[in-house]
């Protein structure tokens, strides 16, 4: 068999290792988001729990996305790109696909329990939520973007779920208004790529460029406020305030993304950070003066 012949027809083992997206995985880095927030992330309790945390999302992920492209298999196919995940090509039976999102749900319940019951309470609601996005919410406006918004929330969340660390008011309102600003900015790209009668998802004939513009909007502002709001109130270290000064970063960050955004491009967001060196320099940045921020404070 040649090298030609293998990549057209790739093995049932490859197409499922693909078809569970392991290069979306980087969204659970999410869940490091409360225990860096709270300065406890390089404590060796709270490290353990928030790796099982990250750990039992990826599996719960990778359940969710099998899911998925099983029930929609017959639209991804009349997708310009998603026509290639393994499912809608061929490559993989939905059959398979269900069996394999079956035992990876129950593996993330599994693994989840090791750290107790609040964080299996919160995988076993993120896999309800999003089964039921796959099987009908989809089809329903706003409630569609509501739901795959919880599951970025959930995931940041569930470090300090976890770990038992506090979680503060304003991590919540970042992180879901956060979550919106990234959801609603992705079915602005696809309306302005595919167009409202694609068939491609159906809830976009409900949407109009000018309304997705308007939450996008509303989830920036709030975003941008409730950092901001938390930043200021955190303690200055050594007359420096360097929670502060992550506002910069931050904002220029969500700055940088709505370029994407607002060009109609900016489809899965880990494949924007990927490729985006601009980004991923400002992520690094913020990242360091929070870092600073908190260790030190």
């Amino acid at each position: 068999m040649t090298a030609t012949d293998t990549d057209a027809h790739p093995s049932a083992a490859a197409s499922l290792l693909k078809a569970m997206r392991p290069k979306q995985w980087v969204k659970n880095l999410l869940v490091l988001a409360a225990p860096l927030a709270a300065g406890a992330v390089t404590e060796p309790g709270v490290a353990a729990a928030t790796a099982v945390a990250v750990v039992s999302f990826c599996l719960a992920s990778s359940a969710v996305y099998l899911l998925n492209d099983s029930v929609d298999v017959e639209a991804d196919r009349r997708h310009p790109t998603k026509r290639y995940r393994p499912i809608a090509a061929g490559h993989l039976t939905p059959r398979l696909a269900l069996t394999a999102s079956a035992v990876l749900a129950a593996a993330s319940l599994a693994l989840a329990a090791t750290t107790g019951l609040p964080l299996t309470v919160l995988v076993a609601s993120y896999l309800g939520l999003q089964a039921a996005y796959a099987l009908a919410l989809k089809h329903q406006a706003v409630l569609d973007i509501a739901i795959v918004a919880s599951g970025f929330l959930l995931r940041a969340v569930a470090g300090g779920v976890a770990a038992d660390l506090p979680i503060s008011q304003w991590f919540l309102l970042v992180a879901g208004f956060g979550s919106l600003f990234i959801v609603t900015g992705k079915r602005y790209s696809e309306l302005r790529m595919l167009g409202p009668e694609s068939g491609t998802r159906r809830t976009l004939v409900a949407y109009t460029e000018s309304y997705l513009r308007f939450i996008w909007g509303v989830a920036t502002g709030i975003t941008i406020m409730s950092y901001s709001l938390w930043a200021f109130r955190e303690p200055e270290v050594d007359d420096v305030p360097w929670h502060a000064l992550s506002i910069a970063p931050f904002v220029l960050g969500m700055m940088r993304y709505s370029v994407d955004i607002d060009a109609g491009r900016a489809g899965d967001p880990e494949d924007i950070i990927w490729h985006d060196r601009v980004l991923q320099l400002l992520g690094v940045v913020w990242l360091a003066l929070v870092s600073i921020g908190v260790m030190s404070g």
